[in-house]
């Protein structure tokens, strides 16, 4: 193997030791790239699930537990230094392991990085506040962690995902139990040890690799974890939601999406195109946020078309080490889901199609990416989130009409306005039904900063920024009588 692996991929991380799954077990990891075996990952399980939430409880009674905001947030900050040495190496591992695109996978490390030095700056600048209250009471609130949290990461973005659920919840002082992907878990492996290597105290960050129905549904009904962070699928996100249900424990859930983009007449169409393109196809379409639909209003419908499908014509899809604009999907299985999906489209027209180079493996997970036109609606491709590089075209007239279609899907997200005009901009961005919208722009350059999740079957609560500080702390409210 020639990708820099420094760590063990078949060992679990629990109370600071690398070992083995209780069972014994292993998983296969597979290159989407070409479809071969790249190592095998621990099977974790119920047992090992237990020893990680004990190992946990016990780093809040240790060292973890008593250190002070100030010292937390050096800790992180030095992972984010250590995480950027070791970019190259974070970058080749998660191409191999994701099949993104070396740029990609970089982009992701780096934004890793950023986490750190953010949630590490931020450690000590979480403040309660005073109270103005009845005469003879002082009254002020604390900012608490929950305790020990628990994170199901899933295998599109595993760094990204990790910086901004794990980075937080630490950040606010609690101990945590991850339980990453079993298509992708290298980078969270990787992490484990980088955070190690800058003194995280053991117990504080556990990692479980081993499959959903085993490692992440035990995690999510243990009695011993007191908050669950998901993203994924909206199917798994309920059914991780009713298993915390039972333990009366909060769940911050950041599911599909749907999202459009309004594009008006009045739209600077050289600005907009790069961003309608590339929203919808970056990391082959797997991503939650992916803008699956362009609204366009009629009177500059066919322009956007030609100009979108000329785009379309100029995308290359390959192995990830080609760095090419785009990679394999995740697996065959994932390649399968999203064949059955564009098969739904065959009664619509396709506007413009991207080429899986010559030379790509036969049994790599390739799909062509598709822009279709002239989407009704309510048509499945429309509707349905996808997970794959594909984008439909949906003509609009007025600006109520380009709301109500925005707004006609499950899913609310992410939703973003392409016009020159101001006032529009401030009623469309009220009316949107969305967690974020952005104004002649998609995404704000990621934004670490910016807080992120959903509404409707999106999910609910917020990550990143100080929102998720929030989230990932609990208010105490302390009354002192002194008459």
């Amino acid at each position: 193997m020639t990708t820099p692996i420094w760590f063990d991929p078949s060992l679990c991380l629990i109370d600071g030791a690398w070992v083995p799954s209780a069972s014994g077990q292993t998983l296969a990891l597979v290159n989407p790239s070409d479809g071969s075996e790249i190592c095998h990952i621990a099977r974790g399980g119920q047992e090992d699930i237990d020893r990680a939430v004990i190992a946990a409880h016990a780093a809040l009674d240790g060292p973890w537990g008593k250190m002070s905001a100030l010292e937390r947030g050096r800790i992180l900050t030095r992972i984010g230094q250590l995480v950027l040495e070791r970019v190259d190496d974070l970058a080749a591992i998660e191409a191999m392991d994701v099949g993104k695109p070396l740029t990609q996978a970089r982009a992701d490390a780096v934004a890793l990085a950023r986490y750190m030095e953010f949630y590490g700056g931020a450690a000590d600048k979480v403040h309660g506040e005073t109270i103005p209250y009845l005469d003879g009471y002082t009254v002020y609130t604390l900012r608490e962690p929950h305790g020990v949290t628990g994170h199901i990461v899933p295998w599109n973005y595993p760094m990204q995902i990790i910086g901004r659920s794990v980075g937080a919840a630490l950040t606010m002082g609690n101990a945590t139990v991850l339980k990453p992907a079993e298509e992708a878990c290298l980078t969270a492996l990787a992490f484990a040890q980088i955070a190690q290597e800058a003194g995280l105290p053991a117990g504080a960050l556990n990692v479980v690799p081993g499959l959903g129905a085993e490692a992440g549904a035990a995690l999510s009904a243990h009695p011993g974890i007191h908050h669950i962070s998901f993203t994924g699928s909206v199917a798994t996100g309920a059914l991780v939601q009713q298993a915390a249900g039972r333990n009366v424990v909060p769940v911050t859930l950041e599911l599909g999406g749907k999202s459009p983009q309004l594009v008006f007449n009045d739209a600077d169409l050289d600005a907009a195109l790069p961003f309608l393109v590339n929203a919808g196809i970056q990391n082959a379409g797997q991503t939650c946020s992916a803008s699956s639909r362009i609204l366009v209003q009629r009177d500059v419908y066919e322009t956007v078309k030609t100009r979108m499908a000329q785009a379309y014509g100029a995308l290359t899809v390959g192995p990830a080490t080609e760095d090419l604009r785009l990679g394999p999907l995740i697996s065959d299985r994932q390649k399968d889901i999203v064949t059955g999906l564009l098969n739904k489209g065959a009664d619509l027209p396709i506007a413009g199609q991207g080429v899986i180079v010559d030379h790509a493996p036969k049994s790599g997970a390739y799909v062509r990416p598709t822009l279709f036109a002239d989407v009704p609606p309510d048509h499945p491709l429309a509707q349905q989130e996808i997970f794959g590089p594909v984008q439909v075209l949906i003509p609009f007239d007025t600006e109520a009409d380009a709301v109500r279609i925005a707004n006609s899907t499950e899913f609310g997200l992410v939703a973003s306005i392409w016009t020159r005009d101001g006032a529009r901009q401030m009623r469309l961005a009220k009316q949107l039904r969305s967690g974020q919208v952005f104004i002649n722009n998609y995404g704000a350059g990621g934004g670490v900063e910016l807080p992120f999740g959903g509404v409707g079957k999106s999910g609910h609560g917020r990550e990143k920024g100080f929102e998720a500080l929030y989230g990932f702390s609990q208010l105490k409210t302390v009354a002192a009588y002194h008459g």
